[in-house]
């Protein structure tokens, strides 16, 4: 493993990662841990129209820190609230579904390995709409 310090104007946010309407900002942590962990800052880039879709990540390790604003997940059957300064651990293959944020959001994920996987599937639940930005 390498050292790894990236400061706020080495890297800028892409839209590169798992969803369009999120832009998200590598911190280097890939490459410094040869593919062990991948930590990257997500963004809001739209508003909230379809989510994410119900899936899990095949993955052995995965957190969700929200930096500003909120976003409303469901993990399996329940509603979850994630506002700032909430530290959320996803447990290996729990199903769950992103389906509302602020246009303020911003959290830090955290996974192992960096090469995760998100896999659709079915949904144990209804989910509710996301609210409007207008």
């Amino acid at each position: 493993m390498n050292f790894s310090h990236t400061k706020p104007n080495d890297t800028e946010y892409l839209l590169d990662g798992l969803r369009d309407f999120f832009v998200y900002k590598d911190l280097g942590i890939s490459t410094a841990t040869n593919g062990k962990v991948v930590a990257q800052l997500v963004r809001a880039n739209m508003a909230p129209e379809h989510g994410t879709g119900w899936h899990y990540h095949e993955a052995e390790f995965h957190i969700v820190y929200m930096l500003k604003g909120w976003a409303k997940f469901m993990y399996e059957d329940k509603e979850t609230l994630v506002e700032a300064g909430d530290c959320v651990h996803q447990r290996p293959g729990i199903r769950h579904f992103l389906f509302d944020y602020s246009k303020d959001m911003e959290f830090l994920e955290i996974v192992g390995p960096a090469s995760f996987t998100s896999i659709p599937t079915d949904g144990p639940c209804e989910v509710p709409k996301p609210s409007s930005w207008l």
